[in-house]
C-alpha cells in the first residue's frame, strides 16, 4: 500500500550492499560458512583504550545529552589531530561533531543544496550521496569517471559538466568504492574551478588514514574554505559507535549545529567521550599496524583477482575496496553476486549499488576481512569459474 506515501520516498533506492548483507546473516544463522566481503566494516574489534574510555564514561554517569556540536573537549582533540597530521590549524569552532559521517553529509547538504539544485558526483561512487540529495529535494549529476581520470573528477570535468543548477562538488578521497585518490595538486585546481564557477565544494575523507604507501593530504591544506567530512568508524574502527565530524568555517558550523539540534539533538554521549581515546599515542600505533594489514590484503587480493582474470587497470591507493570488471564473466553483476551468494557462499557488492557506469559489469570486494578469508574467496571463486 503506497497511499500517501511522497513521490521523495518512493524514489529513494535500497542500499544494496545492506540487502546481501541481510541475506548473508541468514545463510551465517543456518550454519552456511559466508566468506563476507561485501560490507564497508573493518574487522578489526574497536581498540582497547576507546573501549576502556567508553567504561569509564559509564562508570562517570556520561550518559545524558551533550551539546548538537558536540563535547568542547572533543572538538578540541579533532583540531589538534589535524594540526598533528596535517599541520592544519583548526579552532575548535570549526569542528562539529555528528551522528556518523552519514549526519554530517545530511548536515552539509542542508546548508548548501537547495530544491532543484544538483551537486555534481563521480560514477562510480557512494550510493547514499545522491539519496540524501533526493530527500532534500535537490539531485545528485552523476559524472561517469574511469582509469583515465583515476575514477576522480577533474577540473576539466567539471567545467565541462558545471549547468546552471549545480550548486556544487562532492569528491570522495579516497572514493568508495574504487580506492582512488585526488592529489593535493587536483584538489587545489578543483577548488579554485568550483570556486570560480561560484559553486562549493565538500571532501569526504572519512577513510583518510587508510592509504597505503602514502599518507592522504587533506583539502584543508589547499582550500581552506571547503566543507570536509570524516568519521571514526573506518580509520578509527568505531562503525557501531556512529560518531562522525564536519569541518567549516564557524558561521557555517554555528548554522548546521542549530539544523542538528532539530535532527538529531546530540551526538551518542557514550561514544564522544570513549572517542577522546582515538587520539592517543597507543590508539594511533596500533590503527597504524592495522593499516599495514590492509595493505597486504590489497595486495593479495588484486593479485589473485587479477589472475582470475578481472579487470584491475589500477592499484586502489586508499579505502579498503577493490572495484573489480567481471564482465569477462557476466553481463549482470547484480545476479552474479547475488548467486555467488546463494551458491557459492561468497558475499560481494554488485556494481548496481554506486551508480550509472556500467554498474552491470562490476564487482566491489571488500578486504575487510583475514588473510585467510581472502584466500578462501580467491578459491571460491576459481571453483566457480572453473564450474561454469
Amino acid at each position: 500500500m503506497t497511499r500517501g506515501w511522497t513521490e521523495r520516498a518512493r524514489e529513494i533506492d535500497s542500499f544494496k550492499v545492506m540487502d546481501l548483507l541481510k541475506r548473508a546473516a541468514e545463510l551465517d544463522s543456518a550454519g552456511m560458512d559466508v566468506v563476507h566481503m561485501e560490507a564497508g566494516e573493518p574487522d578489526f574489534p574497536t581498540a582497547a583504550p576507546i573501549v576502556q574510555a567508553a567504561h569509564a564514561a559509564l562508570e562517570a554517569g556520561q550518559t545524558r545529552y551533550t551539546p548538537a556540536g558536540g563535547i568542547m573537549p572533543l572538538r578540541e582533540a579533532i583540531a589538534g589531530f589535524y594540526q598533528q597530521r596535517y599541520g592544519v590549524d583548526l579552532a575548535p569552532e570549526q569542528v562539529l561533531v555528528t551522528a556518523g559521517a552519514s549526519g554530517a553529509l545530511l548536515l552539509a547538504f542542508s546548508l548548501l543544496a537547495a530544491p532543484g539544485s544538483r551537486f555534481m558526483l563521480a560514477d562510480p561512487g557512494y550510493p547514499c550521496n545522491r539519496q540524501f540529495l533526493r530527500l532534500l529535494e535537490s539531485r545528485g549529476q552523476l559524472v561517469p569517471v574511469g582509469p583515465e581520470t583515476n575514477y576522480q573528477l577533474t577540473p576539466e570535468l567539471i567545467e565541462e559538466h558545471w549547468q546552471p543548477d549545480t550548486a556544487g562538488v562532492l569528491l570522495a578521497s579516497p572514493s568508495n568504492p574504487t580506492g582512488s585518490v585526488v592529489p593535493s595538486e587536483q584538489l587545489a585546481a578543483i577548488a579554485e574551478t568550483v570556486a570560480r564557477l561560484e559553486g562549493r565544494l565538500i571532501v569526504d575523507e572519512i577513510y583518510h588514514g587508510l592509504t597505503y604507501g602514502f599518507d592522504a593530504e587533506t583539502v584543508l591544506s589547499v582550500a581552506p574554505d571547503a566543507i570536509v567530512l570524516n568519521s571514526f568508524s573506518k580509520y578509527f574502527g568505531m562503525t557501531g559507535w556512529r560518531l562522525g565530524w564536519l569541518v567549516a568555517q564557524p558561521d557555517e558550523v554555528a548554522e548546521m549545529e542549530k539544523i542538528a539540534q532539530n535532527l538529531f539533538i546530540s551526538p551518542a554521549t557514550l561514544s564522544q567521550h570513549a572517542a577522546l581515546a582515538a587520539f592517543e599515542p597507543d590508539t594511533l600505533a596500533l590503527l597504524e599496524q592495522r593499516r599495514e594489514a590492509f595493505a597486504l590484503r590489497r595486495d593479495r587480493l588484486v593479485e589473485g583477482l587479477r589472475e582470475l582474470g578481472f579487470g584491475i587497470p589500477l592499484m586502489p591507493e586508499g579505502a579498503f575496496y577493490v572495484y573489480a570488471d567481471a564482465s569477462h564473466l557476466t553481463d549482470d553483476s547484480f545476479a552474479f553476486c547475488w548467486s555467488l551468494l546463494e551458491d557459492d557462499l561468497l558475499a560481494v557488492t554488485p556494481g548496481a549499488d554506486f551508480g550509472c557506469n556500467h554498474p552491470e559489469r562490476f564487482i566491489r570486494f571488500a578486504y575487510t576481512t583475514g588473510m585467510d578469508r581472502i584466500e578462501l574467496a580467491l578459491e571460491r571463486l576459481r571453483t566457480r569459474i572453473n564450474r561454469g
